[in-house]
């Protein structure tokens, strides 16, 4: 069970496990590379609202935290796939890896909104999107997706479909930190909420899901109601400045996709845990308990 200050997600043993890795006493495991995305559609109360889920109490990572669709990057993820919208070699510039690590990244944002949440960015053409993914039929699909019996190129291929990679934007890239046993290297896009589709709660590691406004979850977070990791709160708080969800998809360009990754080190004899360029999240942990306080003069994380 993690404990926290305001909405911040701080697993109890992390202060162990920082000061073990500041002593030279643990091996960072190489993160794995892992796609979410922020679905997103337009409310009657201005601004956008965006599809997020509560991951079990029982999950190993992040129990109890809200998050988004997404999850590892499939080895299979890199099989040809029918593709529309902007090219393979297009994306690796944007994502800052090659071309087929780029289309793996892409095909894992999509397949896991497509698992996790039912909703599909992909079409029969290249100017066409998937109108319902509901029926006894795509659940079948979504099932043997999620239980790795069918890869979504097999998938996509069995029902002439291509993925619509200009429906997805990507919006930043944070890598878990050193000292968690199980890291991610995370890809964030934003996707609109295709018409006709709706986001289904199917996932079997979230127990709820919502439709929540940015500015509203964020301020569930500062209330302490609401349970997010850094990336998460950071993510929603960027989205906060845009009226709907053109504006916000027409904005990711501009958005800086420059890794973000916590570092932990020791200064005037105690541990300060920051992600560079997020001061509200920076903690100082005591070398002798594991008791975390706030940045001085930051708001509680």
């Amino acid at each position: 069970m993690a404990s926290t200050t305001n909405g911040q997600w701080y697993p109890p043993d992390w202060p162990a496990r920082i000061r073990a890795l500041t002593n030279g006493e643990l091996t960072p495991p190489a993160p794995r590379r892992a796609a979410t995305v922020l679905l997103l559609r337009d409310t009657d109360h201005g601004g956008p609202a965006v599809h997020m889920l509560r991951r079990r109490a029982s999950m190993a990572f992040a129990g109890g935290a809200y998050a988004y669709p997404g999850g590892s990057v499939d080895p299979r993820d890199e099989r040809p796939v029918g593709w529309a919208g902007p090219s393979r070699a297009a994306w690796a510039v944007r994502l800052g890896v090659d071309p087929s690590t780029a289309q793996a990244i892409v095909c894992a944002a999509v397949r896991e909104t497509f698992e996790e949440a039912g909703v599909l960015l992909a079409g029969d053409s290249a100017s066409t999107v998937v109108a319902d993914t509901t029926g006894e039929d795509w659940e079948a699909d979504r099932a043997a997706l999620v239980a790795h019996e069918l890869s979504f190129a097999d998938f996509l291929a069995r029902r002439g479909l291509v993925l619509r990679s200009d429906l997805l934007a990507a919006w930043a890239r944070w890598i878990t930190p050193e000292f968690e046993p199980r890291r991610y290297d995370t890809f964030f896009f934003v996707a609109a909420l295709p018409e006709g589709q709706r986001a289904l709660n199917v996932s079997t590691e979230a127990d709820r899901t919502v439709w929540i406004r940015p500015e509203e979850a964020a301020a569930g977070y500062d209330r302490g109601e609401l349970l997010m990791m850094p990336p998460t709160i950071s993510t929603l708080r960027s989205l906060q400045p845009y009226a709907g969800v053109t504006e916000a998809l027409a904005g990711a360009g501009a958005q800086d996709l420059t890794p973000v990754l916590a570092r932990a080190r020791l200064v005037a004899g105690e541990i300060v845990l920051s992600w560079p360029g997020h001061d509200e999240f920076t903690k100082h942990i005591a070398t002798t308990d594991d008791g975390p306080a706030d940045a001085p003069g930051g708001p509680s994380a």
